[in-house]
């Protein structure tokens, strides 16, 4: 196996504000935009040509990533003019594929960060005859995802929509977004409509007698889809907890790019990145944060499990707890804000406008 098609079109409303400016896969990191992750992840697994499916924010992608060459890739971009879904997705960029049509295409999802051991996915595809082979994972609560059981020997036996009922949920395996094709299953979607590859493609071969493969995989995996998965994956790749050979600096509690400054006395801490450009100021306290390049945290500001935007700021001694703070907004001194809250781009919240305790 030597090529990918990266599925990387979605408008990732889920993570607004975060996504008005940056498609999902671009936002920062662990101090680089998340797709560099999963590009440099696929080269070590020995990929070397991966067709990019754009759609949302198509342009932002090329200028960045280039023909992949920085990364030993070979990059193409396909854009879609109307979104079409994850399978007519994929169909969408098959005129770039090099595979014969017995050949494994390696296919995955521009919002899981996992530390999935690809060249074992590709091998049980080969050794198991498999028309598609998907990596599963276990979760603890399955009810929030589709099931895919299998048997004794991994084949897939059905996948099943979110349980509703404690009945239902018959396997704790759930479809954990990457896959490899045999290439002439890809030119069996239909193209130019939308089509899900989850919803329609796989049970339509599975109801037609395709051989589909799982193989559970229960390493390091998150679906980075709200805002605070990123963060928490950002961190994550910060400590060494998921994997990555893109991670600008070594693993530990911090990581402070180049050009960002941070005062002496303040306390970074619980991979926590502070993104180029910004600065962290006298007696701030931030942790398993990303504070996102150019964006300033003002003196004693205490910051945790949030995302501050590019150039944003902090107010001086505001306490924010699972935030999200936008592109360019501004959060006036000793406000508190809390678990779940979003900032628009460019928004002014006065000093003092937001307050869990009172003001003394």
């Amino acid at each position: 196996m030597t090529e990918a098609i990266l599925l990387v079109g979605g408008k990732g409303t889920r993570l607004r504000p975060l996504t008005v400016h940056t498609p999902k896969p671009m936002v920062p990191a662990a101090g680089v935009p998340f797709l560099t992750h999963q590009l440099a992840r696929a080269r070590a697994a020995g990929v070397e040509h991966i067709v990019l499916a754009t759609s949302y924010l198509a342009e932002v992608f090329e200028p960045y990533f280039g023909d992949g060459s920085a990364l030993g890739l070979h990059i193409e971009y396909v854009t879609e003019e109307e979104p079409l879904g994850t399978g007519g997705a994929i169909r969408n960029v098959v005129s770039r594929l090099h595979s014969g049509p017995d050949e494994p295409v390696l296919v995955f999802n521009g919002d899981i960060l996992t530390g999935l051991d690809i060249r074992a996915l590709v091998r049980t595809h080969e050794t198991s005859g498999a028309d598609v082979s998907l990596h599963l994972t276990q979760v603890s609560d399955p009810r929030a995802y589709g099931l895919v059981p299998t048997d004794g020997t991994g084949r897939v036996l059905a996948f099943l929509e979110k349980p509703q009922t404690a009945e239902e949920i018959v396997t704790d395996q759930i479809n954990a977004g990457a896959y490899v094709f045999r290439r002439s299953v890809i030119d069996t979607i239909p193209a130019g409509r939308v089509v899900s590859v989850e919803r329609e493609t796989f049970p339509g071969l599975l109801a037609a007698g395709a051989h589909l493969q799982g193989m559970v995989d229960s390493t390091y995996w998150l679906d980075l889809g709200t805002p605070a998965a990123f963060v928490r994956g950002s961190a994550d790749l910060v400590l060494g907890k998921a994997p990555s050979p893109a991670v600008p600096g070594r693993c530990g509690d911090r990581l402070v790019l180049p050009t960002a400054r941070v005062a002496p006395d303040a306390k970074l801490a619980g991979g926590t990145v502070v993104g180029e450009g910004a600065f962290v100021a006298e007696g701030a306290r931030v942790f398993g944060s990303t504070i996102l390049p150019g964006a300033v945290i003002e003196p004693g500001a205490v910051v945790t499990d949030s995302l501050i935007g590019t150039r944003a700021r902090v107010g001086e001694r505001a306490v924010l707890t699972g935030a999200v703070i936008g592109d360019g907004a501004v959060v006036g001194a000793r406000n508190e804000l809390r678990e779940g809250v979003r900032v628009w781009c460019d928004a002014r919240i006065p000093a003092g406008a937001v307050r869990f305790s009172s003001d003394q």
